[in-house]
C-alpha cells in the first residue's frame, strides 16, 4: 500500500493525539490535553502553521475531534467508520489546496487558510483516515494488544500482522513475561 508523506504524516498527528487520553479514562488524570499550554505543546511538536492564538475553545475542540477520532479506530465496520468520517470532514469545512510553506514541497491542505487547530486536525487527519478506508485498509488502525496500554498506532507492516504499539517496549515486555512463565511452568 502506498501511503503519501503527507498522509503517513496526518496518520501519526492522529496516532499521537488520540495517544494524549488513555482509553477509557475519563478523569484528567488519564488526559494530556487538560489545558491550553499542553494544546500549544501539542501543536508545536506538530509543527502546525497559521493556527493563531490558542484558547479554552480550541482545547475543547479539539478534544471533541480526538473523541471523533477514537470512534472511527473503534467502529465496527467501514459504513460505520465512513459516516464518522464524513460527519467530521464535513464540520471541518474542507477546503483542498495545494500549498508549499516553511520549506516543504507542493503538499495539500484539507482546511481553509486561518482553520482553527480543530478544523485543521479534523480535515487532515480525517481525509489521512478516508485514504485508509477507501483503500480498504481500514483494519491498519488499531489498539495496543498489551494488556495494560491500550495506546493507537496504524499498523503499516507489510502483512498487517503488528500487534502493539512499540515492539521494544509493550512487545517485548509482553515476550519476556511470556517467556517466564514458560520457565517457571517448565521448572516447576
Amino acid at each position: 500500500m502506498l501511503i503519501t508523506h503527507d498522509t503517513r504524516y496526518a496518520l501519526d498527528v492522529v496516532v499521537d493525539l488520540l495517544n494524549t487520553a488513555v482509553e477509557g479514562g475519563a478523569d484528567d488524570a488519564s488526559d494530556g490535553l487538560t489545558d491550553v499550554p499542553a494544546l500549544e505543546e501539542f501543536v508545536r511538536r506538530h509543527s502546525f502553521s497559521d493556527v493563531g492564538t490558542l484558547g479554552a475553545d480550541d482545547l475543547t475542540a479539539v478534544r471533541s475531534v480526538r473523541t471523533q477520532f477514537a470512534e472511527v479506530f473503534a467502529a465496527e465496520d467501514d459504513r460505520t467508520a465512513a459516516e464518522r468520517l464524513n460527519a467530521l470532514v464535513a464540520s471541518a469545512g474542507t477546503t483542498p489546496q495545494l500549498t508549499d510553506h516553511d520549506g516543504y514541497d507542493w503538499h495539500v491542505h484539507y482546511f481553509a487558510p486561518g482553520a482553527s487547530v480543530a478544523d485543521h486536525l479534523a480535515a487532515d487527519g480525517g481525509m489521512a483516515l478516508a485514504f485508509l478506508v477507501v483503500a480498504g485498509e481500514r483494519e491498519r488502525l488499531r489498539r495496543c494488544e498489551a494488556p495494560d496500554c491500550r495506546h493507537a498506532f496504524v499498523d503499516l507492516s507489510r502483512n498487517r500482522s503488528r500487534r502493539y504499539c512499540d515492539s521494544r517496549t509493550c512487545g517485548n515486555r509482553l515476550h519476556v513475561a511470556a517467556y517466564r512463565a514458560r520457565r517457571r511452568e517448565a521448572a516447576g
